[in-house]
């Protein structure tokens, strides 16, 4: 089957083809592509707007993700940010930097990943740009959402005391991330080595489909919880705790033996000869949500599935500590991801 080149459709032609099928699903979503602006009218809702900037070489690599997962990853990075403001994701925008080496094919099954996430999480792919670019792909991913004024939660809430809790499991995504570069290399050095992923899953899934805590929020709701603070893992539990912190003016206290990892992190671990819980503190892009509630409603908590208490607030001269498993602490210390200090989330 012939391939169409990018220079053979042209950017409004390339434009069409991956917009003709978008149908904006939320009142509020005016006009999306196919003008010079969108426009959104949320009555009278706060609007959350959230952006990121995913980089080929820096964030992700195309030699092992495939194109539709790398769609649906650049839109869950975004509104996962809007899920731990306590918000709803309403729109995205999606700008890219297309190299010549891509073929309108990949371009196109990027876009699948894009829809199937718009769909997922029942948002309005509204507009975005496309350019050449000498350096690879790029990708910027804008997302609106709204929440009531009241239900806003900022990092900035916590207060000595709160109980400190986080959704799901840790360090899948990371550990995932090293057994595809472990096996990337391996085939490199030789084409005919046939890469070593059965077993793994769940975590290759952690890195290269990752999805955003969607029903978080619904569900405190219903059980009239509202988070002090909240933040999303994205650079690891220790550097995104320690932001909850420095905002809130708190110092910490986690208690290792209750941070939940899933048996393949801990069975490649253990392969690779690295501790779990390096992974989970440091190794970042897990996407779930890292929140704190009173002391007195722990009890309201309880009967909710897939979150742990694993630590609680403390005053700041207390300083930021791991409990270990023989009562023993040690200080924690941001090693999370940083691209620079120039670089990152403003």
């Amino acid at each position: 089957m012939k391939t169409t080149t990018l220079s053979e459709l042209g950017e409004f032609g390339l434009i069409r083809k991956l917009t003709e099928d978008i149908v904006l699903r939320h009142q509020g979503s005016r006009k999306g592509v196919g003008d010079d602006a969108a426009v959104i009218d949320h009555k009278g809702f706060l609007t959350l707007v959230t952006t990121d900037l995913l980089l080929e070489g820096i964030h992700f690599d195309l030699t092992y993700v495939p194109m539709k997962h790398l769609g649906y990853k650049s839109v869950v990075v975004n509104v996962s940010d809007i899920y731990a403001m306590n918000g709803t994701p309403l729109q995205i925008t999606v700008s890219i930097g297309v190299s010549s080496k891509l073929s309108s094919g990949a371009i196109e099954e990027f876009y699948k990943g894009i829809k199937l996430a718009c769909n997922h999480y029942e948002i309005d792919l509204i507009g975005g740009d496309t350019s050449a670019s000498n350096h690879g792909f790029t990708i910027s991913v804008t997302a609106l959402g709204t929440a009531h004024a009241k239900q806003i939660v900022y990092r900035s809430g916590a207060r000595k005391g709160d109980l400190i809790c986080v959704t799901g499991d840790l360090g899948g995504a990371f550990m995932g991330l090293l057994l595809l570069e472990q096996e990337n290399h391996k085939f490199a050095n030789d084409p005919k080595y046939k890469p070593q992923l059965e077993g793994y899953q769940y975590i290759l899934e952690r890195q290269l489909k990752p999805e955003a805590c969607k029903d978080l929020g619904r569900k405190l709701l219903a059980r009239n919880i509202k988070p002090t603070a909240m933040i999303d893992i994205s650079d690891g539990l220790s550097s995104d705790l320690l932001h909850i912190c420095e905002a809130s003016g708190t110092g910490s206290r986690i208690f290792t033996e209750r941070i939940p990892i899933h048996p393949e992190t801990e069975k490649l671990a253990g392969q690779l000869r690295i501790s779990p819980m390096v992974a989970a503190l440091s190794g970042g892009e897990d996407y779930e949500i890292l929140f704190t509630i009173p002391p007195g409603d722990a009890k309201a908590l309880q009967p909710l599935e897939g979150i742990t208490v694993i630590g609680i607030m403390t005053g700041k001269e207390d300083g930021h500590l791991l409990e270990l498993k023989d009562k023993t602490t040690i200080l924690m210390e941001a090693q999370g991801w940083n691209a620079g200090k120039k670089w990152g989330k403003l």
